[in-house]
């Protein structure tokens, strides 16, 4: 949004963010940043055009840590943000999750289908979170006309995650680029799906303009089993690691790709980074971590 001449706010309390990953901006005028937990109140001065909501845990590890906190910025947080929309009369968007299909009976998954998702097992905390916000924002379309859209974002990857994030590609990463055991769970014939991060800031870029009220995937089709990846990884960065399996976690998902055909006939959007060229800016950001340099050397 910068690059392209518009003025940003941005809002984290930093719960599992960095705020070394805004250290780029700190000579930027035309970004302001709040400290600050959405689910307290708060303003903000003069014109909005558009509300962008992304706050919440997004990895099982974190969500697993914070599943209180995780249910309230999908509730409360969410509210608050169409509350700010509704007030500044500016467009809304969520970002919600693949999560909403659960483990899905349905393959590849397409917006209509409305999920196998365990409302009390351990990841439900975020499961029903994104599925509430996902409710409330058509609630407030429905009552009070705010333009808003919904996002379902799958595996998405790319510099500045963080290597104790949980989630499968930078674990796989730390690994390996550390020599150490590569930890499967179960079997590693559950698949994935994975986006580069510029894929997917594009794709949501374009949906916020639209008028698409109902949810829109924006993932990458490319589908490959865990074990698969893990054997990729290997042979990427050419490291001496071996695989070691565990047991699967409850309720982890079987299958995960999405259905793309909604997001190419409205949006225009398709995935273009090839899964090795974003790994490799992926890996490159990892190995240029101070800490890292060190531990690789």
């Amino acid at each position: 949004m910068l690059s392209r001449g518009h003025t940003v706010v941005g809002l984290d309390n930093f719960l599992t963010g960095n705020p070394e990953n805004l250290r780029h901006l700190s000579g930027e005028s035309r970004f302001h940043f709040i400290e600050q937990d959405i689910t307290r109140p708060f303003s903000i001065d003069g014109p909005v055009d558009c509300v962008v909501n992304m706050a919440s845990p997004a990895s099982p590890k974190d969500y697993l840590e914070h599943p209180i906190e995780t249910l309230a910025v999908g509730s409360v947080g969410t509210q608050n943000m169409l509350e700010l929309a509704k007030e500044k009369q500016a467009r809304f968007l969520i970002t919600s999750t693949s999560e909403c299909y659960g483990d899905p009976l349905e393959h590849p998954q397409v917006e209509t289908y409305w999920g196998h998702v365990n409302p009390v097992g351990p990841r439900s905390c975020y499961d029903e979170s994104k599925r509430f916000a996902e409710a409330i924002t058509m609630a407030y379309h429905r009552k009070y006309g705010v333009a808003t859209n919904i996002v379902r974002i799958f595996n998405t990857y790319g510099p500045r995650m963080k290597l104790d994030d949980g989630r499968v590609v930078p674990a796989f990463l730390d690994r390996a680029l550390r020599g150490l055991p590569i930890t499967v769970f179960g079997d590693g014939s559950q698949t994935r799906s994975f986006c580069y991060v510029s894929d997917l800031v594009e794709g949501i870029s374009r949906l916020m303009l639209s008028d698409e009220r109902y949810p829109v995937n924006i993932g990458n089709p490319r589908e490959m089993t865990i074990l698969e990846f893990a054997e990729h990884i290997q042979r990427l960065t050419g490291t001496r690691s071996e695989i070691n399996f565990a047991p699967l976690p409850e309720d982890d998902p079987r299958q995960r790709r999405p259905d793309i055909s909604k997001a190419q006939r409205l949006l225009g959007w398709q995935p273009v980074v090839p899964l090795d060229e974003g790994l490799q800016l992926t890996i490159e950001y990892f190995q240029g971590l101070p800490t890292r340099a060190e531990a690789i050397a």
